[in-house]
């Protein structure tokens, strides 16, 4: 089901991705074809979630790997200046899809603990999921560069739960992973958080 769910959610990013690299920027007219690439882009890091969860489960490793997620975090401000993006927003940014992974990995874990482990071999961390993590992250320092001028914007949060809601309808969204989702979006606006105002 899981799986099933995953698919369609990358199937539907497939879709879109013709538009990731267009030159759009979200704007204050209602254009929020970045904050849908963004969109897309947090959703498809949180899918990796599940494969990263099962081989730390395989492998009897923590989910939390403080160290790790420094080096990242250090990474990201670096790579993010470069990039014309402020390096304080995507720290924050890219703390919250750490802490978004790690509450799905989190869940797994206790699915399968009160019923029954992950069956098969899980895809190898070092030589097949951080390679794709790596890469999203380039894509997502690129995507965020594109909506900062959405972030000061009154209806910035409105205009994110408006993009989330849009995106589990078009891919048929794992309603499991809401909250994730959500918390993985929750410094895209300057003023925090994702949901209607005033």
């Amino acid at each position: 089901m899981i799986r099933a769910n995953l698919v369609g959610a990358l199937g539907a990013i497939v879709l879109s991705s013709a538009c990731l690299f267009m030159p759009a920027s979200a704007r204050a007219d209602g254009d929020d074809t970045a904050l849908t690439n963004l969109i897309a882009l947090v959703s498809q890091r949180l899918a990796l979630a599940e494969p990263v969860a099962r081989y730390k489960w395989a492998h009897q490793q923590p989910i939390t790997d403080t160290p790790r997620e420094q080096a990242l975090l250090a990474d990201v401000e670096k790579r993010s200046a470069r990039a014309g993006v402020d390096p304080a927003f995507a720290r924050a940014f890219f703390q919250d899809q750490i802490d978004a992974s790690k509450d799905v990995q989190n869940a797994l874990f206790d699915t399968w603990r009160a019923t029954r482990p992950p069956e098969g071999a899980p895809p190898d961390l070092a030589t097949s999921l951080r390679p794709q993590l790596d890469k999203l992250t380039q894509s997502l320092i690129a995507s965020l560069a594109r909506v900062q001028t959405l972030r000061t914007q009154d209806d910035c949060p409105t205009r994110v739960a408006r993009g989330i809601d849009n995106w589990k309808s078009l891919t048929r969204y794992d309603n499991t992973r809401n909250a994730a989702l959500t918390r993985a979006l929750g410094h895209v606006c300057e003023s925090g958080g994702v949901g209607a105002t005033g």
